[in-house]
């Protein structure tokens, strides 16, 4: 089958049109966005390290959409549509690039630590593997509440080489716990390929827990959606966690630093020809959910999206140095 012929089979009547557009909205809204953090990565507006989630589209949009209006999501710097359908401003974004006040953490931290976003985003950490006994967490709370909600933890097929990791899936299979993990496999652990990373297909390993797993074409974003509601709907039922392997493929570098010349071009060539955020435009145009020209303007709104959120972000004064010590321990009293 082709790549958009397996697209319009892993759609099914469960997703209609309004959700389809919803799904092309939030995907054109992460990469614009991100297109647009890059440039200014390049200018030397934004200083740090500049990550983005270029090809992860599909899987963070798709994975993120089928949770409820309470269950909650640790995500990671390739993740940003899955914030924004979760329910981040845009704006937060920009402003954290931009090390600006008006951002959740004040300007005083690293670009991409986007915390203090509500109640449905867990607080990003760095250290790779920690947002997953994080979301396992907040998964144990829910079972020992007797509510009916689920965490999912997002992450690349490296984190599956820390103790961390094995030591949160451990405990939720053991206990059963409503957690879904949705790995980005997306090729490179930073330069490490996968070959040299994992011995053996990575659902196979995780089955080995006693959870279910599955492996998926992490660029379709409908198979995204639909493995993920069947986890989802699992794991609210009783049925324990779940893996699923989104495999992608990282078509720029770590960073915008990184040239990402250790990749095979033909790699990253094949990657771009199976863009994930393209194909789902194509794929609806050419099944009439979408015609071109509403396709244009879902593109423009999305545009204009970007444009307000940047101009919200640089009208934002910097942090002020008196609050520099300031939020460093607990005062007592929560900073707004």
């Amino acid at each position: 089958m082709t790549d958009d012929a397996k697209t319009r089979a892993a759609v099914t009547p469960e997703l209609a049109p309004a959700d389809l557009e919803r799904l092309c909205h939030y995907m054109l809204l992460q990469r614009l966005a991100e297109e647009r953090v890059v440039k200014l990565y390049q200018t030397g507006a934004i200083v740090g390290a500049c990550f983005t989630g270029w090809g992860h589209e599909a899987i963070a949009v798709g994975a993120a959409s089928a949770l409820g209006p309470d269950d909650v999501a640790a995500t990671l710097h390739r993740d940003l549509g899955a914030r924004l359908v979760l329910g981040m401003p845009l704006g937060y974004y920009f402003a954290n690039f931009l090390g600006r006040s008006g951002s959740p953490t004040r300007g005083r931290e690293g670009n991409l630590h986007i915390g203090g976003l509500g109640p449905r985003i867990l607080l990003h950490t760095d250290f790779i593997g920690a947002n997953v006994p994080i979301a396992a967490g907040a998964a144990l709370a829910f079972a020992v509440r007797k509510e009916p909600r689920v965490a999912m933890a997002f992450f690349g097929e490296g984190t599956l080489a820390t103790g961390e990791f094995h030591e949160a899936a451990n405990l939720a299979a053991v206990m059963r716990l409503p957690l879904v993990l949705v790995c980005w496999n997306n090729q490179f652990a930073l330069s490490t390929p996968v070959a040299q990373e994992v011995v053996g297909p990575l659902d196979a390993r995780m089955a080995g827990y006693g959870m279910a797993a599955g492996s998926i074409d992490g660029n379709d974003v409908a198979a995204v959606y639909h493995a993920a509601r069947e986890a989802v709907d699992r794991a609210r039922g009783g049925g324990g966690p779940a893996f699923i392997e989104c495999r992608t493929m990282r078509v720029r570098g770590h960073s915008e630093a990184d040239d990402a010349s250790y990749v095979p071009k033909a790699l990253i060539e094949e990657g771009r020809r199976r863009d994930p955020v393209e194909r789902f435009a194509r794929h609806l145009v050419s099944t009439g959910v979408l015609t071109a020209a509403l396709l244009d303007a879902l593109r423009a709104a999305a545009m204009a999206e970007v444009d307000e959120a940047q101009a919200w972000a640089e009208a934002s004064p910097p942090p002020d140095p008196a609050e520099l010590e300031r939020g460093v321990y607990c005062e007592g009293t929560p900073w707004p």
